[in-house]
């Protein structure tokens, strides 16, 4: 089978799945390609707290917004050595007062360059930056860090994802596992629908009856867990994210649940089922729009077993019952008083 025939008998049986899946649910109730250089000026005359400085600002622009992936570049155009230090500083009047010195988060710390020098950092997180100048606390600026979001489905490294399904296959290379997220950029506080079907590597045989572990880790942390069975070939599992940053999507101890479907060597080798183990990633955007969750998760309760017993019923229900009528038809004795009671022409 070419690659062509394979992604297009993968993206229709998705696409058939996918929509048994709605019909459920209905009736179940390049990394930084476009970051940009900014440059904040130390005026002349930052150096001195008084109020006849010549510096307007401490930094300028004291306060500047940017985006994840952008650099920052600090020009020291005055005529002493500083630093920009990430933290809270003390404040004009509130140095002066207390003479404190500031408080340091570590995020971020240039350390101290002198007049003519300068210092970049580039912002890999959204968020609000304050910083200062460790020799100097009074001076005082911020970054606006805002989340750019791509227009495109891609992994946690940033790879672009050309087509859907993604596949992989488990180690042994006996069981072909491929997965689709809807929708294709995930955001918090969104549901995200995921479907994934299980095929015989060998030969391309959609295989049901096939038990899994679902594990969704963010950031390093557990957020997900749960076990199915595949019916049709497939499942799917609802997910809403509160916090953004990658994910990991896991499937482990995959396994044969069942003598159903087709015969395959993939239904024999269950003790290899603890290294059958594929992983897809992505990542999770903060959402402009929603700042929590308006939806209740709704998960396939019975995963799809109801339904593909249904449909088993739905279609050997009826062949029944036409065939009883067939085989009643045709044995079925002529009424002699009828025929009797007729009267020839």
């Amino acid at each position: 089978m070419s690659m062509f025939e394979k992604n297009y008998r993968a993206y229709a049986i998705h696409t058939l799945f996918f929509t048994s899946v709605v019909f459920l649910l209905v009736i179940g109730n390049g990394k930084y390609s476009h970051a940009e250089d900014y440059t904040i000026s130390i005026p002349f005359g930052a150096f001195n707290p008084e109020l006849n400085t010549p510096a307007e600002v401490w930094y300028d622009p004291p306060i500047l917004s940017i985006h994840v992936g952008d650099s920052v570049t600090w020009v020291n155009d005055d005529r002493e050595g500083h630093t920009v230090t990430s933290g809270d500083g003390a404040g004009r009047f509130e140095w002066m007062d207390t003479k404190e010195l500031g408080e340091p988060d570590g995020i971020f710390d240039s350390q101290r360059f002198i007049p003519n020098e300068s210092w970049t950092y580039t912002f890999d997180k959204a968020g609000t930056f304050n910083y200062f100048c460790i020799i100097h606390p009074w001076m005082s600026g911020v970054v606006n860090v805002q989340q750019t979001i791509p227009d495109y489905p891609h992994d946690a490294k940033g790879n672009k994802i050309e087509t859907f399904p993604l596949i992989q296959f488990t180690p042994d290379k006996l069981i072909e596992f491929d997965l689709t997220w809807e929708p294709n950029i995930i955001k918090t506080f969104e549901k995200t629908t995921f479907v994934f079907q299980t095929y015989d590597a060998l030969t391309n045989s959609n295989l049901d009856k096939m038990k899994y572990d679902m594990i969704i880790t963010q950031n390093g942390k557990e957020i997900f867990q749960d076990s199915g069975i595949t019916q049709v070939g497939g499942d799917y599992r609802n997910v809403i994210f509160e916090t953004s940053g990658p994910i990991e999507i896991r499937f482990q101890n995959i396994v044969s649940g069942g003598t159903s479907g087709i015969d395959s060597a993939a239904r024999e080798s269950v003790t290899q089922s603890l290294f059958r183990t594929v992983v897809f990633s992505t990542i999770v955007y903060d959402n402009p729009e929603k700042f929590s969750a308006t939806e209740t998760m709704v998960q396939p309760a019975q995963r799809l077993d109801i339904y593909y017993e249904l449909l088993v019923a739905i279609i050997t229900v009826p062949a029944l019952m036409l065939l009883g009528i067939v085989i009643y038809m045709k044995f079925k004795k002529p009424d002699i008083r009828s025929q009797g009671m007729s009267t020839p022409i």
